[in-house]
């Protein structure tokens, strides 16, 4: 069901990469978590935004609308899901034989080699996300909403271990990378992009879950209830301690 991008992050350290939409949650998450990283961070965006400006307070070069002559010897280019073939600096960067990855196919070689405790599920993510980050303060963090303990949705480090909210709207939980697959419920929601086919939906998560070494999951879930494989199972109004490192 994976297929591994083509085109593959080799050296995350001094790379040039320009992101696409850097403002939105998600992107601006990559962006400010792979400076983290060592990487040369540049981006656009239609307008500016409290990412915009966190990024810009970092040193970060970013333009506002987008230009193509942002587009110059970067060795990436990272664009959001909304971002069109029409894009301008989407058409530079092919004009310049620039290799250009959705934030979905990018996720694939900037979490290969992490540790990933990678939550995902219809609800409640963001809150559990924030929560797991807050008892692992020496862990990197990419959530899609603004976390209280650290300021940001972010917490940018250099550590192995990362707690990262992963998304099922557009299959991108699959190229997580999870050490530790976190499932609190599985209510089918955008079918649109599994062709409203609740077989294939679910055998996403299914994919999710097995390719994890520990798994956390919510007995009360339809699915997850006749989840067959060894994982940490909790109940409703109940209270347990178990190891997830």
């Amino acid at each position: 069901m994976l297929e591994t991008p083509k085109v593959l992050l080799k050296n995350l350290q001094d790379c040039k990469i320009h992101f696409i939409g850097i403002g939105g949650i998600g992107i601006s998450g990559l962006a400010k978590y792979l400076k983290a990283q060592g990487a040369k961070i540049s981006g656009s965006d239609i307008a500016i935004s409290p990412s915009v400006k966190y990024l810009k307070a970092l040193g970060v070069e970013i333009n506002i609308p987008h230009d193509p002559k942002a587009i110059q010897n970067q060795d990436v280019i990272i664009h959001s899901a909304i971002i069109k073939e029409d894009n301008t600096e989407i058409q530079r960067a092919k004009e310049l034989e620039i290799p250009i990855l959705s934030r979905k196919d990018a996720l694939y070689s900037i979490l290969k080699d992490k540790r990933v405790f990678s939550v995902c599920g219809a609800h409640g993510k963001s809150s559990i996300s924030a929560m797991l980050s807050a008892i692992c303060p020496i862990f990197g963090a990419i959530i899609g909403a603004h976390s209280k303990e650290f300021d940001s949705n972010v917490r940018e480090s250099a550590n192995v271990s990362l707690v990262f909210e992963a998304d099922e709207s557009d299959s991108s939980f699959l190229f997580s990378n999870p050490y530790c697959a976190i499932v609190p419920n599985t209510e089918p929601e955008h079918l649109e992009h599994y062709n409203h086919d609740l077989e294939r939906f679910f055998f996403a998560y299914e994919y999710f879950l097995d390719h994890a070494q520990k798994r956390v999951i919510y007995k009360e879930d339809p699915f997850l209830k006749n989840y067959s494989k060894d994982a940490i199972v909790l109940e409703k109004k109940t209270f347990k301690t178990f190891n997830i490192f």
